[in-house]
Formats: C-alpha cells, sequence, structure tokens
C-alpha cells in the first residue's frame, strides 16, 4: 500500500485493515518454520501496512531471553544490538514479562527510548508492542514502529494479527521441538540410516517380541516416519504383541497394548491423518478383545491416485486445515500448486472467479457461474466424495438445495445510513444529506446494532459487509 493505515477512525480503513490480515495469513497457513512465520508477518506489516519496520523476538527455550528471528523495513538485520533481550529487561523484556500490551504515539518523548536523537531523524512516531501469548504464557513479542500516528482502527487490526501469528509460531514451535526430540532419541538409540524397518521398531520396542511375515523391502523416507512416528507412540504403553507384514502391494504393522493405559484411542489421530495422506488406513479397535487395544496401520508402498488432485485455498486458516484434512480422508489429494482446470475448494471471491469449478465453503450465497456446489464443517466423507466427484465430472450437485442466504435483518433506511458510514460520513453529515435530524441517525444505528448484536459500530459494518447487505 501507498499510503499507511493510520490516522482517525475510519470503517472502511478497518475492513481493509482486516483483509490485509487475512492476505498476510495466507503467507503463513501451514508453515512449521517460526523464523518463516515471523518473517512473512514482518515483511506484511511493511509491505501492506506501510511500517517504518517491525521486528518480532521469540523467547529462548530457557526462558531468559528473548531472541530476535525477524526484522523488515529500515532494519533488517537480526543480529544487532538487540538480537539479545533479557527476559523483563527494556521495554520488549518487560512486555514479554508482564504480558501487558504498549502503545505509544510520541515515540521521540518516550523515557525508555535509548537514543531520542535516533527516532527523531527517522521520524519516528508511533510504537506498538504486543505480547505472543499462548496458554497463559508469553512466547514472543511482536512490535511496530511508524512514521505516522497510529490510528484506533489499524490497533484493532494489528490484535488480530497477533492472535493469527500466534496460533501459527506455537504450532511450528511445538513441531520443532517434536523434531529435536525426534532426532535425540534416535542419536541416543544410534539407528543406522541402512537399518531396515523391522531392525528399528525393534530397537524402539525393546520389550516386545515383533515377528516379520513376508520379505523385507526397502521403503521410501515418508513411510518409514510413519511407521516410526507410530512405534514412538507405542513404546510408552505395554505392548503385548507386534506383527509387522510385507504384502505384495502394502505393509501392514498390527500392535496389541493394554487398553486401561490408553483411556483415549484418539492418541493415534496423528499418525491416522499422515496414513491417509500417503494413501493407507489406521484402524483402532477397542472391543476385540476384553482389555486390549488393537491397532492396524496399512500403506501401500506406492501411493496410487485415482482422480486428479483438489486445489485448497482458503482465507481462513482453520478452514484451510480443515478442508485439507477433510480431501485427504476422503481419498483425494491436494495439488501442491494452483490450477485453474481442478476443482477450487475456496472462501475466497477474487479466487473463485478465476477458477472452472468451485466447491464453496460457507453459506454465504454466492452468483458465481463456476460455483457447482457448497461445502460446510458438518458435511460427511460420503458426501464430500460424492460431491467431488460429481463436480469432476462437469456437473453441479446441489447447488440450489444448499446454498441459502441469510434473512435481511436492516430496512432501507439502515442500510443507507451504513452505506454513508463506509464512505466516512459522519453523523452530522449524514443527518444533511438525508434531511433527517442527527439523533435520527443514532437511533437507526442504535436499532442495527441490537439487530446485529454488535458492540461498535465498526463490527456492524463488518457483519453487513460480509453477508452483502451493503454495496
Amino acid at each position: 500500500m501507498s499510503d499507511p493505515v493510520f490516522g482517525s477512525i475510519d470503517g472502511t480503513r478497518l475492513l481493509i485493515g482486516l483483509q490485509q490480515v487475512n492476505a498476510i495469513a495466507k503467507t503463513i497457513s501451514g508453515c512449521l518454520n517460526p523464523e518463516e512465520i515471523a518473517r512473512q508477518v514482518t515483511d506484511g506489516l511493511v509491505e501492506k501496512f506501510g511500517c517504518a519496520f517491525a521486528r518480532i523476538w521469540l523467547v529462548e527455550p530457557d526462558r531468559s531471553m528473548l531472541g530476535l528471528v525477524a526484522s523488515s523495513g529500515l532494519y533488517t538485520q537480526i543480529d544487532g544490538s538487540f538480537a539479545k533481550v533479557p527476559m523483563g529487561a527494556f521495554k520488549v523484556g518487560k512486555i514479554a514479562q508482564n504480558q501487558i500490551s504498549f502503545l505509544s504515539n510520541q515515540l521521540p518523548e518516550e523515557p525508555w527510548v535509548k537514543d531520542r536523537d535516533w527516532a527523531i531523524a527517522h521520524q519516528l512516531q508511533g510504537f506498538a508492542g504486543y505480547p505472543l501469548v499462548s496458554k497463559d504464557q508469553s512466547i514472543g513479542v511482536l512490535a511496530v514502529f511508524s512514521q505516522q500516528t497510529m490510528g484506533s482502527e489499524f490497533l484493532e487490526v494489528l490484535q488480530s494479527l497477533c492472535a493469527t501469528t500466534t496460533v501459527a509460531l506455537e504450532a511450528a514451535l511445538h513441531y520443532q521441538r517434536e523434531q529435536q526430540v525426534w532426532k535425540a532419541e534416535q542419536g541416543n538409540r544410534s539407528v543406522k540410516e541402512k537399518d531396515s524397518l523391522s531392525d528399528q521398531l525393534a530397537q524402539i520396542l525393546r520389550t516386545t517380541p515383533l515377528t516379520l511375515v513376508g520379505t523385507e523391502r526397502s521403503l521410501n523416507t515418508a513411510l518409514m516416519i510413519l511407521f516410526l512416528g507410530m512405534a514412538e507412540i507405542v513404546c510408552q504403553f505395554p505392548c503385548i504383541y507386534s506383527r509387522l507384514t510385507y504384502a505384495t502391494d502394502q505393509v501392514t504393522w498390527e500392535v496389541m497394548v493394554a487398553s486401561p493405559a490408553i483411556e483415549n484411542p484418539s492418541t493415534f489421530a496423528e499418525v491416522q491423518f499422515a496414513a491417509v495422506c500417503l494413501g493407507g488406513t489406521l484402524w483402532v479397535q477397542t472391543d476385540a478383545h476384553p482389555g486390549i487395544l488393537q491397532v492396524i496401520l496399512s500403506v501401500p508402498y506406492a501411493q496410487q491416485l485415482s482422480s486428479p488432485p483438489l486445489v485448497v485455498q482458503c482465507r481462513s486458516p482453520i478452514l484451510q486445515l480443515a478442508m485439507t484434512r477433510l480431501t485427504y480422508l476422503a481419498g483425494f489429494s491436494v495439488a501442491a500448486i494452483s490450477d485453474s482446470s481442478l476443482v477450487l475448494i475456496t472462501d475466497d471471491l477474487e479466487l473463485a472467479a478465476t477458477a472452472e469449478r468451485v466447491l464453496w465453503v460457507g453459506e454465504a450465497k454466492i452468483n458465481l457461474e463456476q460455483v457447482r456446489s457448497t461445502l460446510d464443517l458438518d458435511v460427511s466423507l460420503v458426501n464430500f466424495r460424492q460431491t467431488v466427484e460429481t463436480v469432476q465430472n462437469g456437473r453441479p450437485w446441489g447447488v440450489e438445495l444448499r446454498v441459502t442466504e441469510k434473512p435481511m435483518l436492516l430496512s432501507d433506511r439502515e442500510r443507507e445510513i451504513m452505506s454513508l458510514l463506509t464512505q466516512g460520513f459522519r453523523d452530522r453529515d449524514i443527518a444533511s444529506r438525508l434531511i433527517i435530524s442527527e439523533s435520527t441517525v443514532k437511533f437507526h444505528m442504535n436499532n442495527v446494532l441490537n439487530k446485529l448484536k454488535a458492540r461498535t459500530r465498526f463490527q456492524a459494518l463488518y457483519h453487513a459487509i460480509s453477508q452483502g447487505w451493503l454495496e
């Protein structure tokens, strides 16, 4: 953007800012590298909001220091004087320790600024520092510096971005920790890369005899990681039976553990998802034998794709994950790159307009010829598979029955006033244009807030626009 989204409160700018946050969220969706997530966020703040520079520090494992992992704008180096900040020291350390956000539009006058002349020389006015908090514990700090004062709408947008960033970073850090533990355990066991799957399983399940059926063959890295990942779960509980079978087209591992040790079979949910992504299955049965939990993992040596892949591109990170998982569970694959000839699953109107066949995620009515069906999170695997296969064959699937339009809640006068608000008019100006009193304008707006159950006008505007009630 050429103009920074700062200044006085403006409903239109707030909505634009939220759209920009969604754009930044797309760049970090599915990313499991904390440094890359942080860099995409700081780059987005500089590029889309015109910030002078933005930085993200992450709390280090011993929780005594914060390490600078991303810096964009005026300063891009991460090895300068503030590369390491002690917890509780300076403004950044205090924000992390106390979990209190800090906002200022008079940066040169702040007593904590070490070099006032530096702030003046770079014409820095605004500063916002937000703790990135997960489960009541700080995992980092986001700091933004601007050459203009920060408007209230930008601060609301920044809070939304911080929430999205925290979720992505927490998932990436968790994955990073798991990988480190995995490598350490593999190193301690001195497992060599040339070892067969049965050798590695035997070393992990030390006290459980392993039965090998069939001629063992070399497996690709993805399959090895899948089976060893399941072994890491199984070895935590009393295992009483283990059999590895190499068939003509697939490899199967069956184990039995004492079921009281695993109260929730969803312990294997991640392994199940990974197995489905590789074209296999994970079967968990609790009632085959009293007190025994039976788990059977079967995966083909090579994934056989029966149909073209699907393109999944959703604005919401949560929808992106849910639709990706649903696609794999239904037996389809996800395309690595976008292709307009493939079926597109999306909640993005702009993307939907560029595709040939669209499965729309959501309930809002979309008047696009490309929309062949709609989806929601309650769709069953059977219905999802039938919908996809029908659309892939060039036919629509229940569009008239599934697409619903939410009833209009606002009167014509209320929508007229809301439309003028989106153009930046104040109550006094609206009253003059509509030849009504200013108190009448306020009366209509109070009705709007009550109807939409909104606390602020900005929330009401966002809700009305998202439902297509305003032009």
